[in-house]
C-alpha cells in the first residue's frame, strides 16, 4: 500500500482501474448505496473499488465483493458488462482541481441479499431498484445511470 501523499501523486498521473458491481436480485433489480466518500460522495452508485497492484482480476473480484458486499462471491458468479471511464474533477479527499481518472471494469451478478446487514464504510445507505429506475434518477451519478440506461425500455 502507498503512502497517502504517494498515492495523491499517483491519481494525478495515471489512471486507476476499478471494478463496479452491479448486483441483481431475484426480483431483476439492482444495488445501489449513497456514496460516503469522494469522489461520487453523496450520490447513488453501484459498490465497488480499485483493483490494487499486481492482483489478479479474479482476486480483485473477490476481495472488492468482500469488502463492499461483506459476502465471499465466487469470481465465476461475475459476468462482464464492459469497460467503462469516469472522470472526477477532485480525488479520493475531495480537493478540487486535483482530478481522477478511472478505467472501469463493470461485473455483474445474481445474488440476493439483506441490505440491512452490508458494510458501512464507502455507502451508508442501500437500495434495491430496476434498471429504469435508475437510469432516470437524478440522485444515482450518471457514471451508475450509464450502466443501466443501456437496457432500460
Amino acid at each position: 500500500m502507498l503512502a497517502q501523499a504517494d498515492f495523491r501523486q499517483a491519481v494525478e498521473m495515471l489512471p486507476l482501474v476499478s471494478i463496479d458491481l452491479l448486483l441483481r436480485d431475484a426480483s431483476g433489480r439492482y444495488l445501489t448505496g449513497l456514496r460516503t466518500n469522494p469522489p461520487a460522495q453523496g450520490a447513488w452508485f453501484v459498490p465497488g473499488g480499485r483493483i490494487r497492484k499486481n492482483e489478479t482480476l479474479r482476486n480483485a473480484l473477490q476481495r472488492i465483493a468482500r469488502d463492499e458486499l461483506g459476502l465471499p462471491i465466487a469470481p465465476d458468479a461475475w459476468q462482464p458488462r464492459g469497460v467503462y471511464e469516469h472522470f472526477y474533477g477532485t480525488n479520493f479527499s475531495g480537493e478540487a482541481g486535483r482530478s481522477t481518472h478511472y478505467v472501469v471494469l463493470a461485473y455483474e451478478a445474481d445474488l440476493s441479499l439483506d441490505i440491512a446487514c452490508l458494510p458501512q464504510a464507502q455507502h451508508h445507505s442501500y437500495r434495491w431498484l430496476p434498471a429504469e429506475v435508475i437510469a432516470a434518477d437524478p440522485g444515482v451519478h450518471p457514471y451508475t445511470q450509464a450502466y443501466f440506461k443501456e437496457r432500460a425500455p
